[in-house]
């Protein structure tokens, strides 16, 4: 397993990723029209964008050559002073393989040099994630219905990891 920074030429597969994972996860939890309205070339531009913004950091992880997984953290959204682990999906061909673990340690150690904790924000309805995030160490903080998707509620936990400048 490989895991380096993320490049704007990783932006296409980081997006069939995203869109891919959504897919698979998240049946049942936000309506069938939200999932089937994923669009890869969209969520392309907006990795495109995302990936060489100063503010943040996304690794991606290989496996035999092949981009199967990526996190992406930064600042919190609504409290600069902590920082966010924002997303990371693992395709099927790297889950089981370590690309979690490794992505979770890249992104942790991105966090760790500019903050002392982070949050995540994760679908309440998507218990291998909370197990995942739990093993790691992130202790539930919180909770809210997230309504920033259109036609879909989303029940959220969220997950704080402090003590991050001491790892």
């Amino acid at each position: 397993m490989n895991v380096r920074a993320a490049r704007p030429d990783d932006a296409r597969r980081i997006a069939e990723i995203h869109v891919d994972t959504w897919r698979d996860t998240y049946p049942g939890v936000m309506p069938q029209e939200v999932l089937d309205g994923l669009s890869v070339d969209e969520r392309e531009r907006l990795w495109q964008e995302w990936i060489p913004n100063l503010e943040t950091n996304t690794f991606v992880a290989e496996l035999d050559g092949q981009v199967v997984g990526f996190v992406s953290v930064g600042p919190c959204w609504s409290d600069r002073a902590i920082g966010e682990l924002y997303a990371i999906y693992v395709a099927p061909a790297g889950q089981g393989r370590g690309a979690g673990l490794a992505l979770m340690e890249a992104g942790v150690g991105a966090l760790s040099e500019r903050w002392q904790e982070a949050i995540l924000w994760v679908a309440t309805e998507n218990p291998r994630a909370c197990r995942f995030y739990e093993r790691y160490g992130w202790d539930v903080d919180g909770e809210r219905v997230d309504d920033s998707i259109p036609g879909a509620s989303v029940p959220e936990t969220r997950y704080r990891l402090s003590g991050l400048g001491r790892r």
